[in-house]
């Protein structure tokens, strides 16, 4: 079974920085597209960053600029580089990656738990 493990959350002042890795575990045979994601309290989850496996990236526009998402097929990683943080930027962060477990078996999206990052004034 798979699992994805996040880290690199906390408590940081605005204007600080923090990088999430979030790992996954078990046997996978490729591993593609990948994303962070956020939910603050009272409002939906959305899309912070985006990579394709080809390293096409994508942000939202509220991170363009301050945030960088990069990924590590070897180590089945993916990261999320956070500069410059605003009070708004608190929220819970998920990380999602679309792995293929096996060569013959179509590829899935899996979440990480969330990480917790909070950003004081």
């Amino acid at each position: 079974q798979v699992q994805l493990v996040e880290s690199g959350g906390g408590l940081v002042q605005a204007g600080g920085s923090l990088r999430l890795s979030c790992v996954a575990s078990g046997t996978i045979s490729k591993f593609n597209d990948g994303g962070w994601y956020r939910q603050a309290p009272g409002k939906q989850r959305e899309l912070v960053a985006s990579i394709t496996n080809g390293a096409i990236t994508n942000y939202a526009d509220s991170v363009k600029g301050r945030f960088t998402i990069s990924k590590d097929n070897a180590k089945n990683t993916v990261y999320l580089q956070m500069n410059s943080l605003r009070p708004e930027d608190t929220a819970v962060y998920y990380c999602n990656m679309n792995l293929q477990l096996r060569s013959w078996m179509r590829a899935y999206d899996y979440w990480g738990q969330g990480t917790q990052v909070t950003v004081s004034s």
